[in-house]
């Protein structure tokens, strides 16, 4: 109970007066007598009005129900503070259902800011309202009294950081006194909940580390230079390089590289993942690369197969409909050590996958892998091989230190030479004649273009262009051209094939949902039309839109809304049109909507659980708690010293609520 936080306080600290009372006033609070009562209607029309005065004015408090109670309660020419809402209606003023209390006891008026709770509707039936909490709440801090309350910080921590008592601050976040002491109240219980957070991850990564010993990769070899010198298709950007050396230092240190690499759709993740490939194979090492789709798995494949054409590397492809011969051809040239490098799906962890040598791991998009899926790929070597973990999915930095805080965190922050930045406009719904003519002007340049919508058939909820209808519309509106069709219910095979029509040409317009979003790979297609863009989030925005600008041309993301739009809904398309920066876009989404609704986080394996801190607005104490954690780590590795007793009970606490993902992410 003392841990519902209230969601927002009211300030009963001013009296007003009648007479000021306009109709724009949130709350008020007035102090005078009841003149008179009046009851208007019957049975459950009827209401109860009291005329209330303070001498400068009258205004009428109005119950439509517990009429008895309030009969029963309050009498005429005794002085009340009332407190409640105001609307002025037909001249005289009114308050429905105000708060009243004795001026004389004054309870709610002398606490200075008023909590508010969250509550449900089903709660609100059972009278379980804010006002019902707050008594709860008020009973509760009686009967405990706030310094009996057992402290969860040792006494140094406290001290050093000039925090609150936890029962002070407990107190102060549900009565506080003034803003004041409402500030210092959340900042301790933020940092806290920050703290044993970020302790329990950097324990962890300790624990991983020393547990678990690396294959140490010593050499740089014949593999990697020869593809460096000869091979490698285009110089590599600085963020690249950077990538490349964090990696490097990983794999040679004698412990296991748990990295997690971070970049934009088609800022050269893959490349940089060959090379740490290369550096397995120069160790004597097999490598292995799993995608969370078909289509994806194959793309890698081929993408692998075409910078290594003309090098001595084998490999090969791995997914459920590889069978037969070439299956058994496969699973052979894994165990003697023949392949080099296998891309594939979850087809990969099967028991009968067995590896000569598996050196390292790269698994892209991992938050679409379960842990327990990723964890059967650690069991194919007796030494656990290296880990790189790859996202298209910028996560901001504050997420990702809770999210990923055992990882290492690489990014990549460059596009390669020649990459253009799409141009992203946003239309309305009327301006789509224009639109469709500038779609045809691009395909008549020999390029593609794609158009997403968000539902596959109609909602009688919701009035948005479905993919049916949107379907039939661009056939009736582009007759001359061939359209392919892809959602998620669609026969995996059948989606395949839509698929690969459209990226080899055959057809010149791809209808979809946001399966697209994370899969097929069509340099030659310039425009990405995103109907209803207000349904989406910014991140998938961004996902989608990094569908297109994979070629040389220049390409465009078209964002199409009604006109109707909420302002939270104006700020994301503004942000889309006006910048390309995947991190900037995941900082605006994180703010705007929040941690649990970005993208992978929900199926990550981390709870969040935040009951005050806010990772959108408490970046900067939540790198600042890191900083205090690993000192203390530092400080006592053992977790031996009285002092510090208390915070190692408390992470003992907070672990049987927690499963330890770190030692498989």
């Amino acid at each position: 109970m003392l841990y519902h936080f209230p969601y927002k306080y009211v300030d009963r600290s001013r009296i007003y007066k009648v007479s000021e009372i306009d109709g724009n006033m949130p709350y008020i609070q007035l102090k005078g007598r009841i003149l008179s009562f009046e009851t208007f209607g019957e049975g459950r029309q009827r209401r109860l009005v009291a005329h209330f005065t303070d001498g400068t004015g009258v205004a009428d408090l109005v119950w439509f129900h517990g009429i008895k109670f309030v009969e029963g309660k309050y009498k005429c020419h005794e002085e009340y503070v009332v407190f409640g809402r105001p609307i002025v209606f037909g001249g005289r003023v009114n308050i429905a259902h105000p708060d009243i209390d004795h001026a004389d006891g004054m309870m709610l008026s002398s606490m200075g800011l008023r909590p508010y709770y969250n509550t449900t509707e089903k709660m609100k039936r059972m009278n379980m309202t804010s006002s019902a909490m707050e008594k709860l709440v008020t009973n509760l801090f009686n009967a405990i009294k706030e310094d009996t309350i057992d402290e969860t910080l040792s006494p140094s921590l406290i001290q050093a950081h000039h925090l609150m008592p936890l029962g002070e601050a407990l107190y102060n976040v549900h009565f506080p006194r003034n803003a004041e002491m409402l500030r210092k109240a959340q900042y301790r219980l933020k940092f806290e909940e920050l703290f044993y957070i970020q302790l329990n991850i950097l324990r962890f990564s300790r624990e991983r580390r020393n547990r678990f010993r690396g294959l140490v990769f010593s050499r740089v070899g014949e593999y990697f230079n020869t593809f460096y010198s000869q091979y490698l298709p285009f110089s590599l950007t600085g963020a690249q390089k950077r990538v490349v050396k964090e990696m490097r230092r990983d794999m040679g240190s004698g412990r296991q590289m748990n990295r997690l690499l971070q970049g934009d759709v088609g800022s050269g993740k893959t490349l940089v993942a060959l090379l740490a490939m290369l550096i397995a194979l120069d160790n004597g090492f097999q490598a292995c690369m799993m995608a969370p789709t078909e289509i994806l798995a194959t793309q890698h494949y081929e993408t692998l197969s075409r910078f290594l054409d003309g090098m001595e590397v084998r490999v090969e492809l791995l997914t459920g409909s590889v069978k037969g011969k070439r299956r058994e051809a496969i699973l052979q040239g894994l165990l003697s050590g023949d392949v080099h490098i296998l891309v594939g799906t979850h087809a990969v962890i099967e028991d009968t996958v067995v590896f000569a040598s598996l050196g390292l791991v790269v698994i892209d998009e991992q938050h679409r892998f379960g842990v327990e899926q990723r964890a059967r790929l650690w069991a194919k070597n007796k030494v656990l091989p290296h880990v790189l973990v790859m996202t298209a999915t910028p996560i901001p930095r504050t997420l990702a230190m809770t999210l990923y805080g055992d990882l290492d965190v690489s990014v990549i922050d460059e596009l390669p030479p020649g990459r253009k930045p799409v141009t992203t406009v946003h239309r309305f719904d009327n301006m789509r004649a224009s639109m469709y003519e500038f779609i045809r002007k691009q395909i008549k340049l020999g390029r593609q273009a794609y158009i997403v919508y968000p539902l596959i058939q109609e909602s009688e909820k919701m009035d948005i262009k479905n993919l049916e209808d949107g379907y039939e519309n661009v056939c009736g509106v582009f007759p001359e051209y061939k359209v392919s069709k892809v959602h998620g219910k669609m026969k995996p095979a059948d989606k395949d094939e839509e698929m690969r029509r459209f990226a080899s040409g055959e057809t010149q317009l791809m209808v979809a949902t946001t399966v697209i979003e994370v899969g097929v790979n069509v340099p030659n297609a310039s425009v990405m039309v995103i109907e209803n863009a207000e349904r989406f989030g910014l991140s998938q925005l961004h996902q989608l839109r990094g569908r297109v600008g994979r070629g040389a041309d220049q390409s465009y993301c078209i964002l199409v809304t009604g006109y109707k739009l909420s302002e939270e809904t104006r700020k994301r398309i503004q942000i889309m049109v006006d910048t390309n920066d995947g991190f900037e876009i995941a900082e605006a989404d994180l703010k705007l909507r929040g941690p649990g609704d970005i993208e992978g986080t929900q199926q990550s394996g981390v709870a969040f659980d935040l009951k005050i801190a806010d990772l959108a607005r408490d970046g900067q104490l939540l790198q600042y708690v890191r900083e205090v954690a690993e000192k203390l780590i530092d400080d006592d590795p053992d977790a031996s010293k009285p002092e510090n007793a208390v915070v190692w009970g408390r992470l003992a606490e907070f672990r049987k609520k927690n499963v330890d993902w770190s030692a498989i992410s």
